[in-house]
């Protein structure tokens, strides 16, 4: 009978043959053959930092130019005295001007308070946006002294007062409204700044 001869397994390195390098070896041994041959090592090239492009810088600078402009106009912080104060003056001098100007003209006057009922509630400081709808029509009865009806002393003035009171009333709560809606606005828009800080 044959007998068939079995190859022990060789499980470490055949004879004759030498091992394969790792692959740190590899490395070093090409480093070291580019050093010989004066070959430097090839490098990274580094990295380039590339601008920011144009349209994210753009808003940026559209709300700089936006808050210069913005400084450029008048803004004051009146509290509620001084609101009451400032248009109570403004609407007394008016309508001393509207009585020497125009001869007391009702429609002039109105006019001119509504545009001092949008300055008051939009000068007002924040603390104090719900007192510019309650000066405004004080403010109002002021003005309209010089511009109503003279009668013949203390009471005659009084009665051109409320006569003048009662047929400019659409002047008075048509100023009265628009102060209120800035004040609510400017209240909108500050507490939704408030929500985004």
């Amino acid at each position: 009978m044959e007998h068939h001869r079995t190859r022990p397994q060789h499980h470490g390195p055949r004879r004759g043959r030498p091992p394969l390098p790792s692959q740190g070896e590899r490395g070093q041994k090409e480093r070291a053959v580019g050093g010989r041959s004066g070959r430097p090592a090839p490098r990274r090239p580094p990295a380039v930092r590339r601008p920011a492009p144009a349209s994210a810088a753009g808003p940026a600078l559209r709300h700089l130019r936006h808050l210069r402009r913005m400084r450029r106009i008048p803004n004051p912080r009146l509290t509620g005295l001084g609101g009451g104060l400032f248009c109570g003056t403004v609407m007394f001098t008016l309508g001393c001007l509207d009585q020497l100007v125009l001869g007391g003209s009702p429609t002039a006057y109105g006019v001119l308070f509504l545009l001092v009922c949008v300055l008051t509630a939009v000068w007002v400081r924040k603390g104090d946006l719900l007192t510019s709808p309650v000066v405004v029509p004080i403010a109002f009865a002021l003005g309209l002294l010089p511009v109503a009806d003279r009668g013949g002393g203390l009471a005659g003035r009084l009665m051109g007062l409320v006569t003048a009171l009662a047929t400019q009333a659409g002047w008075l709560y048509g100023g009265t409204l628009l102060a209120g809606v800035t004040a609510m606005a400017r209240r909108i828009l500050l507490v939704r700044h408030r929500r985004r800080a």
